[in-house]
């Protein structure tokens, strides 16, 4: 109601009715923000890397845990740019990360990176390195390759807003600051 601004993302992913519903509340709740309607872009460091591959996907712990997301960035790009396989990392979870699995069972085939402490770290990696895979997807806002040492080759991937039509959000800032 206070909004004036209302960014919609993930537009391109999203069930269209889902869509649709939401630009309905937001015209029901807030008739006078600006709407913005976005696409989440996924990107990858060499997108090569994964065709034809077994991949192990690592994605952000809370969004598939307390988030309750079946999946995130990683999976997408994994399927979309053609892995053979997503490898189930349930098997050779360690510590805490089997705990993790224990607690939220609908959380698979994909591993949530949870907690950043010093052995929450150590039990992250052992599980990627025991996972039986030939790459590795990091789909995490943190970028694990370099805080981890891991055997298995990897990829980042991350996503980008990117707006359908205008007005962006510089546009808006832009004007907001000029006022």
């Amino acid at each position: 109601r206070l909004a004036d601004v209302v960014i919609v993302n993930k537009v391109n992913t999203a069930d269209p009715a889902n869509v649709a519903q939401v630009l309905e509340n937001v015209t029901e709740l807030a008739p006078k923000a600006t709407v913005i309607q976005a696409n989440s872009v996924i990107r990858v460091e060499a997108l090569q890397a994964i065709q034809d591959k077994r991949v192990l996907v690592v994605e952000d712990g809370p969004t598939l845990t307390h988030g309750e997301m079946a999946y995130g960035a990683g999976f997408v790009a994994a399927e979309k740019f053609g892995a053979v396989e997503i490898v189930d990392p349930r098997p050779y979870a360690r510590g805490s990360i089997q705990a993790t699995f224990e607690k939220y069972p609908t959380t698979g085939p994909v591993l949530p990176a949870m907690g950043y402490g010093e052995t929450q770290m150590k039990e992250l990696q052992q599980t990627i390195n025991a996972t039986p895979c030939d790459l590795v997807l990091i789909a995490t806002p943190i970028d694990l390759g370099r805080l981890l040492n891991l055997k298995h080759p990897s990829q980042r991937v991350t996503y980008e807003l990117e707006v359908i039509d205008p007005p962006d959000l510089q546009t808006i800032l832009a004007e907001w600051l000029a006022e």
